[in-house]
């Protein structure tokens, strides 16, 4: 018995042990390290306010939507004032309403069968979209109404951006005319409005308006009556002069009317059956939709380097096409930087306090993604945080000014990449305002990296070129160096697709392929690939070793130029073009290659085999 029970107390502790030890593997699991991104570990760091209000993504769609434009603006120029609309609104109380509405305002609003037309037609056909257009109405008419009080114009006119642009600061027209009041360009620039590749201030709804404001008072000054000044802002000046003229001198629109250009017979009457419909929106069922954003919960800040909305969307954790909607100025989704100007962004009153907050952090990390974006984005890919030079025969150089001449085929991001600095940097040190470049100009460069200095990311570049691909070392010489280098390219001021296929030797059809394009239109500031030929980081042991052995760059250079035979076949392989075939045989073409082998637009596959005739 006592046997039996010595062995039940061990049998029992020894269970109680192995639990222990299964216990303790449990708890001691190693979790494998999760590792962040910069922009996370940044973001990590920010002070927040928690208030922050979420927008609605439906509403930021809505208020970039064109549609209330098109359909608006072809209304407007389609309705025939002069057919009657079947619509329930008593003619008397709509008489009795009109009058009301002409006693509190300084517009000479009198009731006539056109304007009934209209007004029947907008609630037969446009209910729903003014219901969307008050909810618009939220967030600008704040703003109209500040700028007509300062000049002392009526507050009606705001319901004018209506009829012009459906309350849309992208608004683009048929005849180019931009913005909430739908300025063209040499009125534009007439009032100072500033337009250039970023930067297009008919879209700004502040100093748009401001421009509007001053070209109604300068308008009143001259014709001394509301309705003429509306005729003149669709029409222009000269032809409300004409019509005056030809009606014998009459000074009321309603008594010109008839001689003035058809579409602003129409437009003056459609102003005043917008004003009618905002008025008595609730006696027609009219109910506006919500409004998330309204201009008071947002606020500016002065930017003081060049940043992307795409960068601040990040940071900031809010949509970009919020960004977009509070600052459609600026075209190209980028808050530029000019020296000596100021530039401005809006965005939500919560989203201020945390750019003021962390401002720095802000501008550090957009510093560290321009560093990361002067690679080609297949390679950024690649490569890590910048690698040390291995091999320098000068580590220190002077930090006095260097100067570069231009030559054909160079673009600002091939010349930074040269003498290790940023695009920005360059634009800012010879006041350039845009990526183009004429050739034969001298640029100011500070850097102290001396490109005539071969480092190891030069012979990796090399090893890398002649393991990867036959094109990339065929490509080796001085003369295509930099075109290997420059796997990317940002259309400039003047380009199209025929002269930069010219300029990397590729054709139209290739860059289309390439960048997935529908069509030979481009815009300006756009990154093209124009070259599918990357070269591949390889490890540091393989530099070493080629380094220890002695290899050179002349060596890779010497074994990459050696031309090919003639008369033989050539097998495509992945990442082949004809112009990279060409140059691997002396004196040989692309049309030659096309020609011989009844090639006709220029389309090759892997594995495809080419009679190279000689």
């Amino acid at each position: 018995m006592i046997v039996k029970k010595i062995s039940l107390v061990v049998s029992v502790f020894f269970s109680m042990s192995m639990f222990a030890q299964e216990d303790v593997k449990t708890n001691v699991e190693i979790k494998p390290e999760v590792k962040i991104s910069y922009l996370d570990s940044v973001k990590s760091t920010f002070k927040r306010d928690e208030a922050a209000t979420r927008v609605d993504s439906l509403w930021m769609k809505e208020l970039t939507s064109l549609d209330i434009y098109d359909d608006l603006t072809k209304d407007i120029q389609t309705i025939n004032t002069d057919v009657t609309v079947d619509e329930e609104l008593p003619t008397e109380l709509l008489k009795q309403r009109l009058q009301a509405m002409n006693e509190k305002s300084p517009f000479d609003i009198e009731y006539n069968q056109g304007l009934e037309n209209i007004i029947k037609s907008f609630l037969k056909n446009r209910k729903k979209s003014f219901s969307r257009l008050m909810a618009l109405s939220e967030y600008y008419f704040p703003i109209f109404e500040d700028a007509f009080a300062k000049q002392n114009v009526p507050l009606e006119i705001k319901y004018l951006a209506v009829v012009e642009s459906a309350l849309n600061p992208k608004a683009v027209s048929k005849m180019g005319a931009t913005g909430l009041w739908q300025f063209m360009y040499g009125t534009g620039k007439q009032y100072a409005l500033k337009i250039d590749s970023y930067i297009d201030e008919r879209s700004d709804p502040l100093k748009a308006t401001a421009a509007a404001s001053e070209y109604m008072t300068k308008m009143y000054n001259i014709f001394g009556d509301w309705e003429l000044v509306l005729a003149s802002y669709n029409s222009g000046p000269g032809n409300v002069t004409k019509a005056i003229r030809r009606s014998g001198g009459k000074s009321k629109y309603w008594d010109i009317r008839s001689y003035l250009p058809k579409e602003t017979q129409g437009y003056v009457p459609a102003f005043l059956a917008t004003m009618y419909l905002f008025e008595y929106h609730k006696e027609h069922g009219i109910n506006p939709e919500r409004a998330v954003v309204k201009n008071f919960e947002t606020d500016t800040i002065n930017v003081k380097n060049e940043v992307t909305f795409k960068q601040l969307a990040d940071l900031l954790d809010m949509p970009q096409s919020q960004i977009q909607l509070l600052n459609p100025s600026y075209k190209l989704n980028v808050v530029p930087y000019y020296q000596g100007e100021q530039h401005f962004l809006r965005l939500p009153k919560d989203k201020i306090a945390t750019f003021v907050s962390n401002e720095d952090k802000i501008y550090n990390y957009v510093a560290y993604q321009s560093k990361t974006k002067s690679l080609p984005a297949q390679l950024a890919m690649k490569v890590a945080p910048k690698a040390k030079p291995i091999v320098r025969e000068k580590l220190e150089l002077s930090k006095d000014l260097q100067l570069y001449k231009v030559q054909k085929g160079d673009n600002l991001g091939a010349i930074a990449d040269k003498y290790n600095v940023n695009v920005s940097d360059i634009k800012k040190w010879n006041n350039l305002k845009s990526n183009a470049v004429a050739l034969g100009r001298t640029l100011k460069i500070k850097s102290d990296f001396d490109p005539s200095v071969k480092t190891a990311k030069d012979i990796k570049s090399t090893l890398a070129v002649e393991k990867k691909t036959e094109e990339a070392i065929a490509s080796t010489d001085d003369k295509d160096k930099n075109n290997a280098q420059s796997q990317e390219y940002v259309v400039a001021v003047g380009d199209n697709l025929g002269s930069i296929a010219k300029k990397f030797g590729t054709t139209i059809a290739e860059l289309k392929e390439l960048n997935n394009l529908n069509s030979n239109n481009i815009g300006l500031g756009k990154t093209l690939i124009v070259s599918k030929a990357v070269p591949e980081i390889i490890d540091e042991s393989a530099v070493t070793t080629a380094i220890a052995s002695n290899s050179s760059i002349d060596s890779f250079k010497k074994k990459a130029t050696s031309p090919k035979s003639l008369g033989e076949d050539y097998f495509v392989k992945k990442g082949d073009s004809l112009y990279s075939i060409s140059k691997k045989y002396p004196g040989v073409t692309i049309s030659d290659i096309k020609k011989w082998n009844n090639i006709k637009d220029g389309d090759i596959k892997p594995g495809m085999k080419l009679k190279i005739n000689g």
